[in-house]
């Protein structure tokens, strides 16, 4: 999958492969971008009422790990690639056996300004009997424009995360977790 940046779509047409970068061009002149999930968007988890049980959970997702390379050199943009490894589930309140997650991947100036966000649809199918699944989502090339030949990877970040309702979030944020009853009729 290529992702340009919009406005420089122009700038990379004609520039060399991820692969060909890396065998033909001399080092980097700094590091490259950092590549993070972001924590309040890290997780969804999709309930089917207000208890908070394992009984109301519908589907989930999470980010497991981000992982980026990255090359750039002489004028050119950075030209990183992205793997997000995801693990999804299906509880008991969840219906049918598939569902479309949506993620987003942002370039921002670090720490400060989002440069350009996109979204993404991940479908993800459960076979019978199965509650879990595991995948790899990878972009070949996200292309970061540099305002000049000394400007460092370290300049930028590449931020994945779940597009989430204003809801999700702040169940995100304030560090809920689902409980199990363990079937006492005391608790």
């Amino acid at each position: 999958m290529r992702w340009i940046i919009p406005a420089f779509a122009l700038l990379v047409s004609g520039c060399n492969t991820f692969e060909d970068a890396f065998a033909n061009n001399p080092d980097n002149p700094g590091p490259c971008p950092s590549a993070l999930t972001l924590r309040d968007a890290q997780r969804v988890v999709e309930l089917a009422d207000d208890s908070n049980t394992f009984a109301a959970v519908g589907f989930t997702g999470e980010i497991n790990s981000v992982r980026s390379l990255c090359r750039y050199f002489d004028d050119r943009p950075i030209n990183a690639n992205l793997e997000i490894d995801f693990g999804f589930g299906r509880g008991p309140a969840a219906v049918g056996s598939e569902h479309t997650f949506t993620y987003f991947v942002a370039v921002t100036r670090r720490d400060n300004v989002v440069i350009h966000r996109q979204d993404f649809p991940i479908r993800v199918r459960f076979e019978p009997g199965e509650d879990r699944v595991f995948l790899t989502e990878r972009m070949s090339e996200i292309i970061i424009p540099r305002a000049t030949n000394n400007t460092s990877g370290t300049n930028f970040e590449i931020i994945v995360g779940f597009d989430l309702t204003d809801e999700q979030i702040l169940w995100n944020r304030s560090g809920q977790r689902f409980q199990v009853d363990a079937g006492r009729p005391d608790q």
